[in-house]
């Protein structure tokens, strides 16, 4: 890390370890931040996780979706590893789709208090249908609070084709 600032990574647990345990209950306390070391600048960081798993509340039924996680980070960044780790204790997890893009963004708001955040889920059909729901957030006060407003109206004018349900 020559001419950077370097950052200890000694308070990471999950990352390198080998002896990996997978939690299957929903579990946030396995999120983990490292310093953004760049905070001078806006950046996104994307996260794109085309199996994740969750189950219907109701039903117990498995409700598969790919996860889309968009940041703009302020002095945190998540730590992949646990990111994954944290979505996959969802796999038994009962929630509505709604609930569950809004759960994550929720615990990664308070674990990385972002500039700028969104979470899109676009869930496989089931009985013929299928949701995709999308929540964002931008930092009150802030030029990212606007941002947040006008990518929500305007997140979904340009659907993509749909190929892969």
């Amino acid at each position: 890390m020559a001419g950077r600032e370097e950052q200890s990574l000694g308070h990471l647990s999950l990352l390198g370890n080998q002896n990996t345990a997978y939690s299957f209950e929903y579990d946030p306390d396995i999120l983990e931040a490292v310093d953004n070391l760049h905070t001078s600048r806006d950046f996104f960081v994307k996260f794109n996780c085309p199996e994740f798993t969750s189950l219907c509340p109701m039903t117990g039924q498995p409700d598969f979706a790919t996860m889309y996680i968009s940041f703009i980070p302020d002095r945190k960044l998540v730590e992949s590893k646990s990111l994954k780790l944290y979505l996959f204790s969802f796999r038994n997890h009962g929630d509505f789709h709604e609930d569950v893009v809004n759960i994550i963004m929720d615990d990664l708001i308070r674990l990385l208090d972002p500039r700028y955040i969104e979470v899109w889920g676009k869930f496989t059909p089931r009985g013929g249908l299928s949701i995709d729901p999308y929540t964002n957030y931008g930092k009150p006060g802030t030029k990212y609070e606007e941002m947040a407003t006008h990518r929500m109206m305007n997140h979904d004018m340009y659907p993509e084709t749909i190929d892969n349900r």
